[in-house]
C-alpha cells in the first residue's frame, strides 16, 4: 500500500460555459457545478488542483485525422451553411452540433487529459481526476454522440510512452464504442466496457461477441446490460471481471471512465444504480494501487452527475462526504433535500441470474484464451509533446489569474427550471 495517494485534479471555468443549445441533453454546465461542490466539500485542500494547458491542433491529430481537426478549428455557428458536405463528412448536426467556442472546449477536456496522464508518467502523482473528459464515442474522423475529440484516446496514447499495457474501464451507460475501436487491433490497451445494449440503444455496438480482432483479439471485453440493473448484481459482476481482468493482463496504468448516465434517473439512462454502487467501482478500482487516470463522460441529470463526481473526488481521496450539502454557489439545484444521496431508481430489472452469469462465463472463458500479459519491447521514450506558441511573459497578466472568481459567475439562467429540473424551457419566442 502506498502510505497516501498524492491526486492531481485538473479544471478550467471555460469549459461548463458552453452551450449545446436549448433542447440539447449535453449541459457542460454540470461541471461548474461539479466544481463548486467539490470546493464546498473542501476537497481542493487535499489535491494539487490544475488549469490544463489547451491541447494544440497537432496533439490532437495524434489520433485525429489533420482535416477533422482542421475543420472543427475552423467552423463556426456563422459559416456552417458554407459547409454543409463537410458537416455530414463529419457527423456534425444535432447530436453534435456546432456552437460557438466548440474547439476551444475540446482543446480544454483533451488538454486535461494529455495533462493527466503526462503527470502520471511522471509520477508527479498517483491518481489524475479530469470530470471533463470521458468523451468515448468520437472517432478518428468524425464526431458521435455528443463527443468531438476522444480524449480518453489521446491519454491513452501518452500513458502508452511509458507502460507496456494499459486497461480502459467504462462505466457509462453507453458503450465506449470510439476507444474500443481505437485500439481494437492491438494488445497495448485492453477496454473493457460495462453498458446498456439492445432496443437500438446508442450506438449499438457492444455485444460480448465483439472481442478484438488479429493482435487484439481477446484484448476487447464487452458486458452488455438489459435495463434496470441494481447496485448489487452491477457491483458484484464489476469486481469479478475486473478482478480477473488485472490479474490476467497486468496493466501498468488503468484509465477509468465514470459516466454518470448509468445511475437511476438519468435523463437518457435506464440503469438503478444509486451513487454508492457507481462509486464503489472508482473505490475497487482505486484499490490495485496502479497509476489511475479518471474522467467523467456522459450524464444529463445535472444535479445528481455533480452529486456522484464529488463523492467519487472523495472516494479518491479517501474522504466520507457528509450527506448534508454545504451552501455553494448552484445550492438551489440539490433542492429540496439538499443532500448527496439521490431517489432508487424503479425500473424494472430485466438482468436475470442466469443472464448475468452467461455474460460473466463468456468474458471468464474469452480472458482465459489470453496465456499471459504481452510482452513489448520497449522503445525509447518519445518526448511529450510541447509546441510553444507563445510567450507566457507577454500575455496580459490578467488573463493567467486564478479562475476562481471568474467560475462563480458562469451559472446559466436558462438553464435552470425550478418547476422541473433539468427539462428545458419551451422557447416563448
Amino acid at each position: 500500500m502506498r502510505s497516501k495517494d498524492r491526486i492531481a485534479y485538473f479544471y478550467d471555468g471555460d469549459v461548463g460555459s458552453v452551450y449545446f443549445g436549448a433542447k440539447h441533453p449535453m449541459k457542460p454546465h454540470r461541471l461548474c457545478m461539479t466544481h463548486h461542490l467539490v470546493l464546498s466539500y473542501d476537497l481542493h485542500k487535499k489535491m494539487e488542483i490544475y488549469r490544463p494547458h489547451k491541447a494544440y491542433p497537432v496533439e490532437l491529430a495524434q489520433f485525429h485525422s489533420a482535416d477533422y481537426v482542421e475543420f472543427l478549428h475552423r467552423i463556426t455557428p456563422d459559416t456552417q451553411h458554407l459547409f454543409l458536405n463537410e458537416l455530414t463528412k463529419y457527423n456534425l448536426g444535432e447530436d453534435c452540433p456546432v456552437f460557438d467556442n466548440l474547439f476551444e472546449f475540446c482543446q480544454i477536456y483533451a488538454g486535461g487529459t494529455i495533462d493527466a496522464a503526462r503527470r502520471l508518467n511522471n509520477q508527479l502523482c498517483d491518481i489524475a481526476i479530469n470530470w471533463a473528459g470521458g468523451l468515448h464515442h468520437a472517432k478518428k474522423c468524425e464526431a458521435s454522440g455528443f463527443c468531438y475529440i476522444n480524449d480518453l484516446v489521446l491519454g491513452i496514447l501518452e500513458l502508452l510512452k511509458y507502460h507496456a499495457r494499459v486497461l480502459y474501464i467504462d462505466i457509462d451507460v453507453h458503450h465506449g464504442d470510439g476507444v474500443e475501436e481505437a485500439f481494437y487491433f492491438t494488445d497495448r490497451v485492453m477496454t473493457v466496457s460495462f453498458h446498456k445494449y439492445g432496443d437500438l440503444f446508442f450506438p449499438g455496438t457492444g455485444d460480448a461477441k465483439e472481442i478484438g480482432e488479429r493482435e487484439g483479439k481477446f484484448y476487447a471485453i464487452n458486458v452488455p446490460l438489459k435495463d434496470g440493473i441494481d447496485d448489487l448484481s452491477f457491483t458484484r459482476l464489476f469486481k469479478t471481471i475486473i478482478s480477473k481482468v488485472v490479474e490476467t493482463y497486468q496493466p501498468g496504468a488503468i484509465v477509468l471512465q465514470c459516466g454518470a448516465d448509468s445511475l437511476a434517473g438519468d435523463r437518457l439512462g435506464c440503469f438503478n444504480l444509486s451513487i454508492d454502487g457507481h462509486s464503489e467501482c472508482v473505490s475497487f478500482v482505486k484499490r490495485f494501487n496502479l497509476p489511475l487516470l479518471v474522467t467523467g463522460g456522459g450524464g444529463y441529470t445535472k444535479e445528481n452527475v455533480a452529486r456522484c463526481w464529488t463523492v467519487e473526488t472523495g472516494v479518491l481521496l479517501d474522504t466520507e462526504l457528509p450527506n448534508e450539502i454545504p451552501e455553494n454557489d448552484y445550492i438551489k439545484y440539490f433542492a429540496p433535500e439538499f443532500s448527496l444521496k439521490i431517489p432508487n431508481g424503479q425500473i424494472e430489472n430485466l438482468n436475470s441470474k442466469s443472464y448475468l452469469s452467461t455474460i460473466k462465463m463468456q468474458v471468464l472463458e474469452n480472458l482465459r484464451c489470453i496465456q499471459h500479459a504481452p510482452s513489448v519491447q520497449m522503445q525509447e521514450v518519445p518526448p511529450d509533446f510541447y509546441i510553444p506558441d507563445f510567450d507566457e511573459d507577454e500575455q496580459n497578466p490578467d488573463e493567467r489569474i486564478d479562475q476562481h472568481t471568474q467560475d462563480k459567475h458562469i451559472q446559466r439562467d436558462d438553464e435552470y427550471y425550478e418547476a422541473d429540473n433539468d427539462n428545458d424551457q419551451m422557447d416563448v419566442s
